[in-house]
């Protein structure tokens, strides 16, 4: 059962990524405004049910690959094993996730940058889902550091997912090639961990 349940999940998440995908490069070849839900669809080989069975709107369909990569770090981060310092499980959540940032969408990376910059709505919506997230690792860290103070579990947050966010958005809006957004990333990572060694309380195994 849980192999049949195991093969029904992959399908359903390559599924989402080639409705994510196919999205994205329609909106490069016609226009954001001008690709239908119904041209997605089609274009992804499903129907428009199925469409919405996945993404509640065409917005949505922009965030696919964030909403996933960001899910997949809350979970590495509930599954710290124990005796595991803190700063420890937080880079091995985001190298395990980084090698998928750099190849997800190939060209069309800098189209969901671009979209993102340019139209207010996706904007605001790409504002709250970083919110969201700061306020999900910043509980996830108080979890794992029992003694780490309010300030300090803020900051902490706002510097490891203000400090990815950049620097991919800098990467896909300038056409890095993926060894050097996987060298910008890697780079990213040391400097976040740098700043991160100043809290003593992320540095101890619970």
């Amino acid at each position: 059962m849980g192999h049949v349940e195991g093969l029904r999940e992959r399908k359903k998440q390559r599924t989402r990524r080639t409705i994510a995908s196919e999205a994205l490069r329609l909106f490069a070849e016609r226009g954001y405004e001008e690709t239908t839900i119904a041209d997605i669809a089609e274009a992804a080989d499903v129907s428009p049910r199925t469409f919405f069975s996945y993404f509640p709107s065409k917005e949505d369909v922009v965030f696919a690959e964030i909403d996933d990569r960001l899910a997949e770090v809350a979970d590495r981060l509930a599954q710290r094993p124990p005796g595991e310092a803190p700063l420890e499980t937080i880079r091995r959540s985001i190298v395990d996730i980084m090698e998928a940032l750099v190849t997800e969408h190939g060209a069309y990376g800098a189209v969901q940058v671009q979209l993102i910059l340019e139209r207010p709505g996706l904007r605001a919506c790409a504002l709250q889902r970083m919110t969201a997230t700061q306020q999900e690792l910043e509980q996830h860290l108080r979890d794992l550091c029992p003694g780490i103070s309010e300030i300090d579990a803020v900051a902490a947050s706002g510097v490891a997912i203000g400090g990815m966010q950049s620097v991919i958005v800098h990467c896909r809006r300038h056409g890095y090639s993926p060894e050097a957004m996987r060298d910008a990333l890697d780079r990213t990572l040391t400097l976040v961990e740098n700043g991160l060694c100043s809290v003593a309380a992320l540095s101890e195994a619970y």
